[in-house]
């Protein structure tokens, strides 16, 4: 790690208070010069940090830069985590650091996504500055039955994370996106390699991409009407994507370790905004309409159709109906 990045990781950890030049010269075994040295380069980056001779050094709350350093420093789950500026797909990255056998858990996150996706390969709007990308790698021991109960905890850890950071109330729609003042603010999907013999999950990647403020120029015309942010252009001071992304980490991992425990579940029930509402159904070529009775522990719907049947739905999409 840089000595700059060192001194970046004292002062995210501060969390927008003074700290000394000494007791960063103390922690790091560094002298006056050097950190002064360092400070300059992570202004020059984009940081910005002040300073006082008397109080040191404080890195301001309003500069949101994204950091593998400033998230880790926020993290209560001790994890690796690796910054990009761009990347194919978060996801994309992770599964590949799968298969070249990286240590888990890990966490990959980058500032744009040249091919970001969501289900069904669908592409998904992720420019620089606007939004926070990020996917979680982890080497799980159940089965394939849990992947939607996977997908139900990051829907939950990523809800609680917007309203314990941001203030701000989302809402699930089945079965991986949020919702806030009724338009789309995050995607989720997640991905897993499976033994074809044991069916036991070998890896699986839990993406998200969240608009965390409006992108520069607005969204484009074809999703204008259904995307929205967390917030416009300013963000308030005290709100990073870095504090975000580590409580989103946090939650999920500790979600995740309940995973054979279907109690969470019942969390996303009361945050679900299909439960009890007539919808449509996409199912391959099939296409119906149906009241969403329940939702089951796994994570599918109990749908309830015209006729008065009832089917169970593990896979598809779905749209609530405007009557």
């Amino acid at each position: 790690m840089k000595t700059s990045d060192k001194v970046l990781l004292i002062l995210e950890g501060q969390q927008g208070d003074f700290v000394s030049g000494e007791a960063i010269g103390e922690e790091l075994s560094l002298t006056r010069a050097a950190i002064w040295r360092a400070v300059a380069a992570l202004r020059k980056e984009g940081y910005k940090i002040e300073s006082s001779t008397k109080l040191g050094y404080k890195l301001i709350d309003g500069c949101d830069r994204l950091s593998a350093e400033g998230i880790k420093a926020l993290l209560s789950h001790p994890l690796e985590v690796l910054h990009y500026k761009e990347v194919d797909s978060t996801n994309i990255v992770a599964k590949r650091l799968a298969l070249e056998g990286a240590k888990a858990p890990l966490v990959v996150v980058a500032e744009s996504q040249s091919g970001g996706r969501g289900r069904g390969g669908k592409a998904f709007f992720s420019p620089p500055a606007s939004g926070l990308y990020l996917s979680l790698l982890i080497r799980p021991n159940f089965t394939t039955t849990m992947a939607l109960r996977i997908t139900a905890a990051a829907s939950i850890a990523a809800s609680r994370a917007i309203e314990e950071i941001c203030g701000k109330e989302v809402e699930i729609k089945w079965v991986n996106d949020l919702f806030y003042n009724g338009k789309k603010v995050c995607g989720i999907l997640t991905e897993g390699v499976s033994g074809f013999e044991n069916g036991k999950l070998e890896s699986v990647v839990i993406g998200l991409g969240i608009n965390f403020k409006t992108p520069s120029g607005g969204f484009p015309d074809e999703i204008k009407e259904v995307a929205t942010a967390l917030y416009g252009d300013r963000v308030p001071q005290g709100v990073t994507k870095n504090r975000l992304a580590a409580k989103i980490i946090d939650n999920l991992l500790s979600l995740l370790s309940q995973l054979e425990r279907p109690q969470f579940m019942d969390e996303y029930r009361q945050r679900s905004m299909v439960l009890n509402q007539e919808i449509t159904v996409y199912h391959g070529r099939e296409q119906y309409n149906a009241l969403v009775r329940a939702i089951t522990d796994e994570g599918g719907l109990i749908v309830v159709l015209d006729d008065g049947s009832e089917r169970e739905l593990n896979s598809g999409e779905i749209s609530i109906r405007r009557v």
